[in-house]
């Protein structure tokens, strides 16, 4: 019955490769015959140094080796193997008086031990627990990459325009100032937070991201600032806020213009003081680096009187403005390939290849909801595909049917003074952006600072 229950654990099992040290070449000879005879691969060493070479060179499941050895001892190499090859399996093969130092052998990690005199059934038993361990290992490990990578969202681009963001959010990573990071919807706000974050001394602590706009007013208090049993009708126990959860990290502030003034007063005082105070109960120390995002033009909330203007200046000490992907359209072909290959592995399908037409469909595209609307049209082509080619049919109507935007000049009298020009400019780039000040201020190469000045007298007032 055990014979047979061998056989099944082997056809469940790859072939296993198993390396064996012994300085007695009587006992190699024998237990290299003996895995053999199990369908084993074996390799063989007399040294500690010759099995780290061996283990280097072959894909070794299972080392068995000797405690006591002249030299380098067993648990020696045990030690230097979970540094060459930490995915390897040990079994200690120890004589008798020596178990409670294999013992302590796999505190350190060895699977199992076997005692001497060997038994071919002990002895391969053991050895094929051990592969089927690692296998478990190797393949969780392995999952687990691939979950990462299917969850991880990569920053893609390599436009001039992009590498200028990056370049900002790379020099303001490591600081501890205030970031305000500003961009239409679906730019990658978010992502710019988490690149700051990875960057930062703070990489190792927790990144807590809120969504100001998706909590109702009467309970974001409490979701920031956390409050104590019984602070009001319906608090039966005491929360933890998101300020107390990302203590280290960062805390990061999506849809920050959607605040109420009374929240915002709290929070300019955890800017300003470091501390915080939960509903119901005592002031906290506040021990985060707080990065806020927003599609708002807050300088003009502030001018209107709905954003606190010392709270705008608090969190705007470094402004990181993510460009729309029409500013980028370089980025386009990267980020298509980038989102056909995460959604083939998450789909289970083959990897697509976009036409020379459908790639020029979508580089002709306005893209008003930015790399999260291509992101969307490429998981619905990569999903409803039935082959390997992105075409224009399996792109929706929208982009497949759309009409080039022409193209618009400018054209000036001999005679128009500079600034005559520049305020036209501004004006016609301000009509291509539908007034948003940030893109035009983007695609011009200016700061929004000046927009407003050129502006001063006709839209708006000037903010100095």
């Amino acid at each position: 019955m055990e014979t047979a229950s061998l056989s099944r654990e082997a056809a469940a099992l790859d072939s296993i490769t198993v390396l064996v040290v012994d300085d007695e070449r009587s006992n190699l000879e024998s237990l290299e015959k003996i895995f053999v005879k199990e369908g084993m691969r074996a390799l063989c060493a007399t040294s500690a140094k010759q099995a780290l070479e061996l283990a280097r060179q072959h894909r070794v499941h299972v080392v068995l080796t000797d405690l006591m050895m002249p030299g380098t001892t067993g648990l020696e190499l045990l030690r230097a193997l979970k540094q060459v090859a930490p995915e390897v399996e040990v079994v200690l093969m120890t004589a008798f008086g020596t178990v409670e130092s294999a013992v302590s052998a796999m505190r350190e990690g060895a699977y199992d031990f076997v005692e001497k005199p060997l038994k071919r059934m002990t002895i391969v038993k053991s050895v094929r627990k051990a592969a089927e361990r690692q296998k478990l290992v190797a393949e969780n490990r392995s999952l687990k990459q691939e979950l990462k990578l299917l969850t991880t969202r990569e920053i893609v681009g390599s436009s001039a325009a992009f590498r200028r963001v990056l370049d900002v959010a790379t020099q303001a990573a490591p600081s501890t100032a205030t970031v305000l990071v500003l961009g239409e919807s679906g730019t990658g706000k978010e992502l710019l937070a988490r690149y700051i974050h990875e960057r930062s001394a703070r990489a190792k602590g927790p990144f807590v991201a809120v969504n100001c706009a998706a909590i109702p007013e009467s309970i974001l208090e409490s979701e920031l600032f956390g409050h104590e049993r019984g602070a009001f009708t319906g608090a039966i126990a005491r929360r933890e806020g998101r300020f107390a959860r990302a203590s280290s990290g960062t805390l990061f502030l999506d849809e920050i213009g959607e605040l109420s003034q009374a929240v915002q007063v709290k929070l300019l005082r955890v800017l300003q003081e470091g501390e915080f105070e939960p509903v119901g109960g005592n002031l906290q120390r506040a021990d985060v680096r707080v990065v806020a995002a927003t599609n708002r033009d807050l300088l003009a909330e502030v001018h209107a009187g709905r954003f606190r203007e010392d709270l705008y200046y608090r969190l705007n000490v470094i402004q990181v403005i993510a460009p729309p992907l029409r500013a980028r359209v370089e980025d386009v072909p990267l980020l298509v390939d980038h989102f056909l290959g995460l959604y083939a592995a998450k789909n289970g399908k083959a990897r697509m290849s976009p036409t020379r037409g459908a790639m020029q469909r979508l580089l002709d595209y306005g893209w008003p909801g930015n790399v999260r609307e291509l992101e969307n049209v490429i998981e619905r082509a990569v999903v409803l595909s039935r082959g390997d080619t992105l075409g224009e049919q399996e792109l929706p109507d929208a982009i497949a049917q759309a009409e080039q935007a022409p193209k618009r000049a400018l054209s000036f009298e001999v005679g128009a003074t500079l600034d005559e020009i520049e305020l036209r400019v501004i004006k016609e780039t301000l009509r291509h952006t539908r007034g948003d000040k940030v893109l035009a201020a983007q695609l011009l190469g200016i700061s929004t600072r000046t927009i407003y000045r050129k502006l001063d007298g006709v839209e708006a007032p000037d903010p100095r």
